[in-house]
């Protein structure tokens, strides 16, 4: 079965991807500074949201991180696809590599090579 069979010829048909990341921060201060440099910099951003924008970064620098992800950037060039909507966070975890509880692809979301259809 094809998605063109689940939702007709010519509709569009919308993908959720679910994708999750795990970055090492190694220098919190160089990424507070890059983030508040982003922040000061961003055209879209009305002062109201620059404002809690800063105070997040104050507050939390882990935070930081969110500012340069771009899903323009991960969507690229490819075509046919255009961007819907777009939402992330980022949040502190644990982690620990040498952990086995630690699965880089949920067995039971998907097939195991990452890629799940909806």
């Amino acid at each position: 079965m094809t998605s063109t069979d689940i939702t007709g010829e010519g509709e569009p048909r919308y993908v959720r991807l679910h994708i999750e990341l795990v970055a090492e921060i190694t220098d919190e201060t160089a990424l507070k500074a890059a983030a508040l440099e982003q922040v000061k910099h961003d055209d879209y951003m009305d002062d109201d949201e620059r404002a809690q924008a800063v105070e997040a970064i104050e507050l939390d620098p882990s935070g930081s991180l969110a500012h340069f992800i771009d899903p323009l950037q991960l969507l690229g060039d490819v075509p046919g696809v255009e961007l819907a909507q777009a939402t992330w966070e980022s949040a502190h975890t644990e982690f620990d590599p040498e952990n086995e509880d630690w699965e880089l692809y949920d067995t039971d979301a998907g097939s195991g090579d990452g890629a799940t259809e909806e």
